[in-house]
C-alpha cells in the first residue's frame, strides 16, 4: 500500500459513525440559502402554491418579449408552463448581459487536449460581446443555409466553443438541436436524422481524444449513406452539411451538400435579432444512450426549462460573481446542455469547457486546469473520482487546488468512500460537496443538497429542490415506510420536464406514466432515511433477485469500494439455476495492490460483512480497468454479457478503450 493510502481515514468507520457534515459557516454566509429553515420555508411554498411560486421566479429570473397569462396547463401527462409568453433562451444566455459590467467578463474558457507532455493544448477565451457576436453570425449562416423555425438541426462535433456557438444560434433563430456525443457511431448519427428528419448536420474534420484524431466527418458521410431494410436512405432528410475546420486532416467535400464553416462566415453579417418564441416551442432532443431499438427523443422546449437551468444552476453551485465553473461533462450529454451551456450562460458566470480526457497526457490534467484558471466550483462524475483515487492522491498533491471553494457530482450514485476521498483530498475539507440527482427527462437537478443551507451525508442526494415533489413507492404506487427501498416516484409537473417523446407521445405515456398511476416513473430505486433525504441506489434494471432476496448493485459495489484495497467495482448479475441470478463483481485495485485468491475470499467476506451473507459476490474478478464510455460511465451492458459467457454483442462505438474487453474476457474466473 502507498504512503498516501496509509494516511487515508478509516472510511468503515466513518461510514459506521453515519456522519453528517453541516454547511461550513464562512461559506454559509455568503451563500445565496444560509440556512435549512430558509430553504424550508421557500421549498413548502413551491408545493403548496407552485402556480405562485413559479410565477414569480419567471418573472424575476428571465427577460420576456410577452408574459405568459397562464402559469401551468396540466392534461395528464402533458404539461405547457408559461402560456401564452414568448421570450427567447439565446437572448437570455447573451443579449441580456450587454450593456452591463457582465458584456466584457469572460463567457467561455476552452482549453483543446494537449499533443503531448509539456505541450499546452490550445486555448481560447470568448467574453459575452465576443460570443454574442459569433452566435449571431453563425446563426446567419444557418438561415443562409435554409434553417427556419421548427427545422432540426443535428450538431456533431468535439468539445470546442463552435458546439456552444451551434446550439446557442440554433436557439436565436428557433431552430431545433440535437447535439449528438461525438463517441457516437455513423448508425447512431443516422438514427438521429432519420429519427428526428434533421435538415442540416454540423460536424468537424475530426476532434482530438488521447492524441489521435476522431473522424467526425467520416462518421457522417458514412451515416449519410446508410439504408435500411428496403434500401431507403436513413438520412435523407439531410440537405447540408457545415464542416468546422478542427484537426486539419484530410476529408472528403461533397458538392452542394458540404460547406466549411469559416467559409460561410465570410457571406453573412453579425447582425441577427433574436426570434420571439413562444414558451412551448420546441429546444432541443437529446436522445437517450443505451437505449434498444428505436431511439427516444427526449423533447425540451423554451421558458420551463431556461428557468430551471437558471435557477438550479445558482442555487445548487451558489455561484457568484467571480466564479470560475467548470462542469466536465460533453455537450453531447444533457449535462451539457444544461451546466455547460445554458445554465452558467444565463447567469452570467464564466463557463470552462476542456476537449481531452482527464488523464492524457497524464493523470494530472484536470488539476493542472484547475491550478492555470483558479477554478472555483468543480462538478464531475463519481466515476472520474473513482479513477482519481485509483490513480492516487499524489497527483492533486502537485497543484495548488486552494481556488476551489465548492464541489460537485453528477450522473449516477456516489459511493460514500468516493464522498469522502473527494471532500478530503480535492477539497481540502472546506468545500461543500453537492451530489445531485436528475435525469435527461427531468432537464435540471431535481434531489441536491443547497451548498449554504443543507447538511450533507455522504452518498446521500439529499433532499429536492423547489416545486419538486419525489416519493419512494411500492410496485402499486402506495408510499413505503422510511428506511424502506422502492421506486422513486415525481407526484406533480415541474417546468423543465421533457414534453414528450419526438414524435411518439403514446411511448411517452408507457414509458413514464405507465408504471405508477398519475406519477412520473423515474426507474430508479431509492430510499429515505429518517430524516428524509433520497438515497438513490441505482437504476430498477440494476436490483437483482438473488435467491429470492433483492439486492442492489450500487449497495454491493459501495460495500467492496470501502474496502481500502479497492479502487473501484461493478457489480452485475448472471443467470443461475439455483439462485435464479448470482453475483459477479468486477474489482479494480489500488495501486501496488495485487491481486490474490486470499484478496478474493477477503473481498467477499467485508461485502458479507457489510451488507450480509446473503450479498456475497457469487465471483469476483480483477481487472486492470472497466469498459467505460468516453463520458465515463461503466458499460454494464457489456460486463454482464461477459459475466454470463456470451458473445459481446451491440454498439460498441462509445467505448473509450477496446481493449479493456479482450483483457476482461480472458480474466480468470
Amino acid at each position: 500500500m502507498s504512503q498516501t493510502d496509509k494516511s487515508a481515514p478509516n472510511i468503515e468507520s466513518v461510514l459506521h459513525e453515519a456522519r453528517v457534515f453541516p454547511p461550513p459557516k464562512a461559506f454559509a454566509r455568503g451563500a445565496h440559502l444560509k440556512s435549512l429553515a430558509q430553504y424550508r420555508q421557500l421549498y413548502r411554498e413551491s408545493i403548496q402554491a407552485p402556480e405562485r411560486f413559479w410565477g414569480r421566479q419567471a418573472k424575476d429570473e428571465l427577460v420576456w418579449f410577452r408574459p405568459w397569462k397562464k402559469v401551468l396547463r396540466w392534461n395528464e401527462p402533458f404539461a405547457k408552463w408559461f402560456v401564452g409568453g414568448r421570450l427567447n433562451v439565446c437572448y437570455n444566455c447573451l443579449d441580456r448581459h450587454l450593456g452591463t459590467p457582465t458584456a466584457n467578463r469572460a463567457a467561455l474558457v476552452w482549453e483543446g487536449e494537449p499533443a503531448a507532455p509539456g505541450k499546452p493544448g490550445e486555448e481560447r477565451v470568448l467574453t459575452y460581446q465576443q460570443l454574442h457576436r459569433e452566435v449571431c453570425q453563425f446563426a446567419n449562416v444557418l438561415k443562409r443555409n435554409g434553417i427556419a423555425k421548427g427545422d432540426r438541426v443535428i450538431i456533431y462535433l468535439p468539445m470546442v466553443p463552435e458546439a456552444a456557438i451551434a446550439m446557442l444560434a440554433c436557439a436565436r433563430i428557433g431552430a431545433v438541436h440535437s447535439v449528438v456525443f461525438g463517441g457516437f457511431s455513423a448508425q447512431s448519427v443516422a438514427d438521429r436524422i432519420c429519427d428526428s428528419q434533421a435538415k442540416l448536420v454540423i460536424t468537424a474534420d475530426g476532434g482530438f481524444r488521447r492524441g489521435s484524431v476522431v473522424q467526425l466527418k467520416k462518421n457522417v458521410d458514412e451515416a449519410l449513406g446508410l439504408r435500411d431494410a428496403s434500401g431507403d436512405r436513413l438520412a435523407k432528410s439531410v440537405q447540408r452539411v457545415i464542416v468546422l475546420r478542427r484537426a486539419g486532416n484530410d476529408i472528403h467535400i461533397e458538392e452542394d451538400r458540404d460547406v466549411w464553416w469559416h467559409r460561410e462566415l465570410e457571406y453573412v453579417g453579425a447582425h441577427c435579432p433574436a426570434a420571439q418564441l413562444e414558451s412551448e416551442h420546441p429546444l432541443f432532443i437529446l436522445y437517450t444512450s443505451g437505449s434498444t431499438g428505436k431511439p427516444k427523443g427526449v423533447l425540451h422546449t423554451t421558458a420551463g426549462y431556461l428557468l430551471a437551468a437558471r435557477m438550479t444552476t445558482r442555487y445548487v453551485f451558489d455561484l457568484r460573481e467571480t466564479d470560475v465553473y467548470w462542469c466536465t461533462a460533453d455537450v453531447g450529454w444533457v449535462t451539457g446542455h444544461s451546466y455547460v451551456v445554458y445554465g452558467p450562460l444565463a447567469n452570467g458566470t464564466t463557463s470552462l469547457m476542456y476537449e481531452g480526457a482527464p488523464n492524457f497526457p497524464e493523470p494530472d490534467r484536470f488539476w493542472r486546469i484547475v491550478e492555470k484558471y483558479g477554478v472555483t466550483v468543480l462538478y464531475t462524475a463519481p466515476t472520474a473520482i473513482r479513477a482519481f483515487m485509483k490513480w492516487g492522491e499524489d497527483w492533486p498533491r502537485k497543484h495548488d487546488l486552494s481556488s476551489l471553494r465548492l464541489l460537485g457530482t453528477v450522473g449516477e450514485p456516489i459511493n460514500p468512500e468516493a464522498w469522502i476521498w473527494y471532500h478530503r483530498v480535492i477539497g481540502a475539507k472546506r468545500c461543500p460537496i453537492v451530489d445531485t440527482w436528475w435525469q435527461t427527462e427531468t432537464g435540471n437537478i431535481m434531489i441536491t443538497p443547497l451548498p449554504g443551507a443543507t447538511p450533507t451525508k455522504p452518498g446521500s442526494a439529499t433532499l429536492p429542490f423547489f416545486g419538486v415533489l419525489p416519493e419512494v413507492v411500492d410496485d402499486q404506487g402506495n408510499p413505503v415506510p422510511r428506511g424502506t427501498g422502492g421506486k422513486l416516484v415525481i407526484r406533480r409537473p415541474w417546468p423543465s420536464m421533457l414534453r414528450g417523446i419526438w414524435g411518439d407521445p403514446q411511448r411517452y405515456r408507457e414509458v413514464y406514466w405507465s408504471e405508477i398511476k398519475h406519477s412520473y416513473f423515474t426507474g430508479d430505486g431509492c430510499r429515505q432515511d429518517p430524516d428524509g433525504y433520497f438515497w438513490i441506489v441505482g437504476r430498477i434494471d440494476d436490483v437483482l433477485n438473488v435467491a429470492g432476496h433483492r439486492i442492489g448493485t450500487a449497495e454491493v459495489e459501495s460495500a467492496l469500494v470501502s474496502n481500502s484495497k479497492v479502487a473501484e467495482a461493478a457489480v452485475v448479475g448472471r443467470p443461475d439455476e439455483l439462485k435464479g441470478q448470482a453475483l459477479v463483481a468486477f474489482v479494480t485495485l489500488k495501486t501496488d495492490v495485487h491481486a490474490t485468491p486470499e484478496l478474493r475470499g477477503e473481498l467477499r467476506d467485508h461485502v458479507a460483512k457489510e451488507i450480509g451473507p446473503v450479498a456475497k459476490p457469487d465471483d469476483i474478478r480483477f481487472a486492470e480497468a472497466l469498459p467505460k464510455t468516453r463520458s465515463g460511465k461503466i458499460m454494464r451492458r457489456l460486463l454482464k454479457q461477459i459475466a454470463a459467457g456470451t458473445e459481446i454483442k451491440g454498439d460498441t462505438t462509445t467505448l473509450e478503450d477496446f481493449s479493456v474487453l479482450a483483457r476482461l474476457s480472458q480474466a480468470e474466473e
